[in-house]
């Protein structure tokens, strides 16, 4: 799958209602593969839903967990988590506007609810802007053999809110586990010769549809 289809939705989500049927709205991407391109184990493999609303878009994560938890120790919900890409931790990078793909937003979340947002301009070198401030909500489980991970991100902190039939570049991730087990899952894998999400070019699609 290249292509994401994004369903609208005509209410908000409450992200504590994390079994709130509007979800059945929103097609199943499922991710079994590292960056590098290789089958990830069942153990370790996740699933991304996408939706939108007049204000907002929202991205969920239902992934296996079958290993110990890389987590923080203190949580602090109010803030941004630095390092969090070092623990466990799903991710999705959005950039869009078509025409500059190497300047995208980068959000992560974790099976705590820590979360991360930065801005990201990767031509001619990684420009990170770590006081962009996107407003994103998140919301997590975590439950016997899986965590769901659940982000919403306020389109006016994107640039703006998108039209039906709009694309969207971007791609989505998983960092699982530690030391050298540890596993870097792609959407759409980047293949570079060692773990890297920000490929641009690897980018995929997402469209809003109504």
């Amino acid at each position: 799958m290249d292509r994401i289809p994004i369903a609208h939705i005509n209410r908000e989500i409450t992200l504590a209602e994390l079994d709130d049927g509007v979800w059945a709205n929103a097609v199943n991407v499922d991710v079994n593969s590292y960056w590098s391109g290789d089958k990830a184990p069942e153990s370790r493999q996740f699933t991304a839903r996408l939706l939108w609303s007049d204000t907002c878009l929202y991205v969920r994560f239902d992934a296996a967990q079958h290993e110990p938890l890389v987590i923080g120790g203190e949580i602090d919900l109010t803030k941004k988590a630095a390092g969090l890409w070092e623990r466990d931790v799903c991710e999705i990078f959005i950039a869009p506007d078509l025409s500059m793909p190497d300047k995208y937003y980068e959000f992560e979340v974790a099976p705590t609810g820590e979360w991360l947002d930065l801005a990201i301009d990767i031509a001619p070198e990684r420009l990170t802007d770590w006081n962009y401030a996107s407003r994103m909500e998140t919301a997590a489980k975590i439950d016997n053999d899986k965590v769901i991970e659940v982000l919403k991100i306020p389109f006016e902190t994107l640039g703006g809110k998108p039209n039906v039939g709009d694309v969207w570049l971007g791609n989505l991730f998983r960092c699982v586990g530690t030391g050298a087990t540890r596993g870097y899952l792609a959407w759409r894998p980047t293949k570079t010769a060692k773990p890297s999400f920000h490929v641009p070019s690897a980018f995929g699609e997402f469209e809003f549809r109504d």
